[in-house]
């Protein structure tokens, strides 16, 4: 059985807002209740530990099937609760890896060095990078080993600026995702605001926003065979 990784954030804090965050749960929960029984899922974190849940994201799908069957899912609340430090994993074992959102990342995932690196090593191994909403914090500065970004010249997405707009957080964020994926030689693409929408370029998969996490589940299935 293949096997795919699941990065998660370990940050909390919503910036200088007083509120709470980590990572959105139907970005999570969605891929995972599809690819449960294809492959065999870890979940990990720079730290290692329990990964938190952005509170609001609990309130906003609260009456989601698919949130609530993953909160009732006791093997998948054993890995959130039990991330893998990162740094003890080799993407050697790894066919795929997953970076989900939530603004979490943008605080821990987009500037932590091992990550970066596992993520550049796993992209040279021809595995499937693949980053959604606000998961390709976790990749925007990866570079490979001849020094270019990841994804330098490589069509991407993730939350639009406009998004972020729309949630009221841009002047909180350590910098705008779209900008930065932009900055670092991305052809970003979006659609409306909160439509669902996925970037496949070779090996390289993004995801708009958390309405993506469907889609991108399916193209990474499609592409893992």
């Amino acid at each position: 059985m293949k096997s795919i990784l699941f990065i998660l954030t370990n940050h909390a804090d919503l910036g200088t807002t007083g509120k709470k965050t980590g990572f959105w749960i139907s970005e999570v929960a969605h891929p995972y209740n599809f690819l449960k029984d294809k492959y065999n899922l870890v979940f990990a974190s720079p730290l290692g530990g329990p990964s938190p849940v952005d509170p609001g994201s609990l309130e906003a799908h609260k009456d989601d099937p698919e949130v609530k069957a993953f909160l009732a899912d006791a093997e998948a609340q054993r890995l959130v609760a039990t991330t893998v430090v990162l740094n003890t994993l080799d993407p050697k074992d790894f066919d795929a890896v997953l970076y989900p959102g939530g603004h979490g990342p943008m605080y821990d995932l987009a500037n932590d060095a091992f990550s970066l690196g596992f993520a550049a090593r796993m992209y040279e191994q021809s595995k499937i990078v693949a980053a959604l909403c606000h998961g390709p914090a976790g990749i925007a500065d990866v570079k490979l080993s001849d020094g270019s970004f990841l994804v330098s010249g490589k069509n991407v997405t993730g939350f639009a600026n406009t998004e972020e707009d729309a949630v009221q957080l841009s002047a909180f964020m350590p910098f705008l995702l779209e900008d930065k994926l932009k900055q670092n030689g991305g052809v970003y693409t979006k659609k409306a605001d909160w439509a669902s929408y996925v970037v496949v370029d070779g090996r390289l998969v993004t995801g708009q926003n958390p309405a993506s996490g469907h889609e991108l589940a399916n193209k990474l299935h499609e592409m893992l065979g």
